[in-house]
């Protein structure tokens, strides 16, 4: 085995681990939350890893071995070298101190030339800025009916809330997954033999349940500190937006994009929105250090990403 194949191998394990670790809890954040105190982790990664399998296979036969769904257009194969290996080990040691870093940019920029690069950001940008303006509008109607500081759900409807999410995280795990698997899929063959896809499926599926037994992990932090994310009701209405977000921008154009700042613009809108309708109870001041922190989380996920993006095209390998 050549050093490429040795790096390449690395960096995949190391990618398939940090985005699932790092943003499981964009998808499965919610639903973890709302669902541990009533289903064993097992359960919940059993239907989780379904939709995986079924995801990556689906993605694989409609674009002929392709398992990113188009999103690895702009960046032509490479020959992995070291650097490309190590950005994925970057992120997971952020993941580890529970910073919500962008896995596109952390992991793609060492791939991706700086034209690319800046287009990823900019539909970022936007992505961030239509997430928590719909979320901000959004919640701003829900919060004169429902009270999201209180399970205010009767008893009798839970059942009924409870499958209607277990199908919109569904819906929102397979439009997240055909926009990160290109995190994973760029350290691999642009067409897939069937060992590699099943390989692949079972190392995800492997680190999904490593994550469902640990809860989310300390980046689970993230959804768990904002209003009432772990009521089943509320848990519902994030996944759907979102997830039609997603949709939205997937279809927009196969440039990759951080789904990490569509989450936290969707968060932090959400947020904006309740503590707007609630001020009497719910100040800005508690409101705005969270949105605050998130932000400021991102921006420094964003630093990291460039300034290894800029080190290998300008120093460790200027032929880039």
């Amino acid at each position: 085995m050549d050093l490429p194949t040795i790096y390449a191998a690395i960096g995949f394990m190391l990618a398939a681990y940090a985005v699932v670790a790092n943003d499981s809890v964009q998808t499965l954040g919610t639903f973890i939350a709302s669902n541990i105190r009533v289903f064993k982790w097992y359960w919940l990664w059993l239907a989780a890893s379904l939709v995986l399998a079924a995801t990556i296979t689906y993605g694989w036969y409609v674009n002929d071995g392709d398992i990113s769904y188009g999103r690895l257009d702009k960046i032509p194969p490479i020959t992995i070298q070291w650097y490309h290996a190590a950005a994925p080990a970057v992120l997971v040691l952020l993941t580890r101190f529970g910073i919500p870093v962008s896995t596109t940019f952390l992991v793609l920029s060492v791939f991706a030339s700086t034209v690319v690069l800046e287009k990823m950001l900019m539909k970022s940008i936007v992505g961030y800025g239509v997430a928590a303006i719909s979320a901000y509008v959004v919640w701003m109607v829900l919060a004169h009916f429902i009270n999201e500081k209180f399970n205010m759900v009767k008893s009798q409807h839970r059942p009924y809330w409870r499958i209607l999410q277990w199908f919109s995280t569904g819906f929102l795990w397979f439009s997240w997954l055909s926009h990160d698997m290109a995190n994973i899929a760029v350290y691999m063959p642009r067409v897939l033999p069937v060992e590699l896809l099943v390989t692949s499926i079972v190392i995800l599926t492997g680190w999904l349940g490593y994550i469902f037994w640990a809860q989310g992990g300390k980046i689970q932090k993230i959804v768990t500190e904002k209003t009432g994310s772990r009521f089943i009701r509320s848990a519902t209405v994030i996944d759907l937006i979102y997830a039609f977000l997603l949709l939205y921008f997937k279809e927009l154009n196969n440039i990759p994009m951080s789904t990490t700042w569509v989450f936290v613009g969707l968060l932090s809108g959400r947020e904006l929105a309740i503590a707007t309708v609630n001020r009497n109870t719910y100040t800005f001041k508690y409101v705005f250090p969270i949105v605050g922190k998130d932000f400021l989380k991102m921006i420094f996920g964003l630093t990291v990403s460039v300034a290894l993006v800029l080190a290998i095209h300008y120093f460790i390998d200027p032929a880039l």
